[in-house]
């Protein structure tokens, strides 16, 4: 077995999916989750006997639930002839070991589950070494007990003759060398993705050297992001209706209604209960959110659960440092509902949204593009001057820098002068004071 992320020698036909609710945990909300596994797993492929929520009175250590409760999955398991047991709680490495003692099979909790999806997502050299870094830290805690059976094999480490290095059995020594491999790739991938993230540090500086604004488009999985780039940007990104469809960063530069220069960048979906080593894995990524100068996020408003899936996302923006950045609130897929569900879903997420701009879409079809633009353009209404200058003729190039880095909304000639009405950054129209018109 490699000291790196089992993978799963079969793939498991008949799941047991189960969700164990805690003491004063809400049943719909629990209830949501396990639906939400129930996506995951199916997006692996894995076929599902059945998905089922067992609640327990207290948190145990050895099974997280009392023994009593785990004997019932265990025997719900073999009444329907599971192979595979699924989590949607994160286990620890010795829950996860006990589970598979008790339950005689094979035996994974969310976290898993999640960077098995992020694994077959990534395709860019950045996203597989972000993934790889978060699986061999959830893999290392859990290197105990892989090689126990050639200490078997040998029966036991050598009769108790001995000591030290003599002593110990070939599974411990095999621990030994995997725990080195593995802290010795960590530490390699994160040298490369420092490389990575001073590469990108680098182009920001660019982008605000040209005094170029920037917005990052967030949201959960699956609300449409990479389909608003696409359609703002033709970016050309793999946009699926797929769970973590991309996890790749992607930016693109557009230009708004008033001549603004913009650059988009989208980023990897956020989901509740989100592996907080991919949240760490993902910071190069996600920093162009806590960097941008605005965001824009995406709701799905035909999910039941959209309200919860905007807060889950603000949950995570604010846990980057993201919490207090400006962002318009885009509610998707408009075109899944009535106009009357439609009407009542935009007034909840209007509300939930406490103040930010909203703009009703529906990305596939193109509407609600105008009314997004022109959101982009009020958020960045304060980096923008509006003016009439007088312009010499002698001095076209001063026109040309206009049109160049600006918006040139009108032109007229009066004698040996240009009238000129622009829309101009405030850095290009402070120089430019002595050609104002009064």
């Amino acid at each position: 077995m490699s000291f790196e992320l089992r993978e799963t020698q079969v793939k498991p036909e008949r799941a047991l999916l189960v969700g164990i609710g805690m003491p004063g945990e809400q049943r719909g909300e629990r209830a949501a989750l396990l639906a939400e596994l129930v996506d995951l797993v199916e997006n692996l492929g894995y076929g599902i006997a059945e998905s089922r929520v067992v609640w327990t009175r207290e948190v145990q250590a050895k099974y997280l639930c009392g023994i009593g409760k785990a004997e019932e999955v265990r025997g719900i398991a073999q009444e329907l002839g599971a192979d595979c047991l699924i989590f949607d709680n994160l286990l620890t490495p010795a829950q996860q070991r006990e589970w598979e003692k008790l339950a005689e099979l094979p035996v994974m909790d969310r976290e898993e589950v999640i960077l098995d999806i992020f694994a077959r997502r990534a395709r860019t050299r950045e996203a597989v070494m972000q993934v790889d870094l978060a699986r061999m830290q959830y893999a290392l805690p859990r290197m105990a007990g892989m090689w126990k059976h050639l200490d078997r094999q040998r029966g036991g480490s050598g009769g108790g003759k001995g000591g030290g290095a003599a002593a110990r059995g070939e599974g411990e020594k095999q621990i030994e060398v995997d725990r080195r491999l593995a802290h010795e790739r960590i530490n390699a991938i994160r040298e490369e993705l420092e490389i990575v993230r001073k590469q990108r540090t680098t182009q920001r500086k660019e982008r605000t050297r040209q005094g170029i604004p920037t917005a990052a488009i967030v949201g959960y999985t699956n609300a449409g992001k990479s389909s608003l780039l696409n359609r703002l940007t033709d970016a050309g990104v793999l946009a699926k209706d797929i769970l973590f469809a991309t996890l790749d960063t992607t930016s693109r530069k557009m230009t708004l209604p008033d001549g603004q220069p913009l650059v988009l960048t989208d980023t990897v979906g956020f989901i509740r209960n989100l592996p907080h080593r991919l949240v760490e894995a993902f910071k190069s990524t996600l920093e162009e959110a806590v960097l941008a100068d605005f965001l824009i996020q995406v709701v799905d408003v035909s999910d039941e659960e959209a309200l919860l899936r905007y807060g889950t996302t603000c949950e995570v923006l604010t846990e980057l440092g993201a919490g207090e950045k400006p962002m318009v609130v885009v509610g998707n897929k408009v075109d899944l509902l009535g106009a009357g569900q439609a009407t009542l879903a935009m007034q909840r997420l209007v509300q939930a949204a406490d103040g930010r701009p909203c703009v009703t879409m529906s990305v596939v079809q193109g509407t609600g593009v105008p009314e997004l633009l022109e959101a982009c353009v009020e958020m960045l209404s304060h980096r923008v001057n509006t003016q009439t200058y007088r312009i010499p003729q002698s001095e076209s190039r001063i026109i040309a820098l206009m049109h160049r880095d600006g918006k040139v909304l009108d032109t007229e000639y009066d004698g040996n002068d240009v009238v000129v009405r622009a829309i101009l950054p405030c850095e290009f129209a402070a120089r430019l004071g002595q050609y104002c018109e009064r």
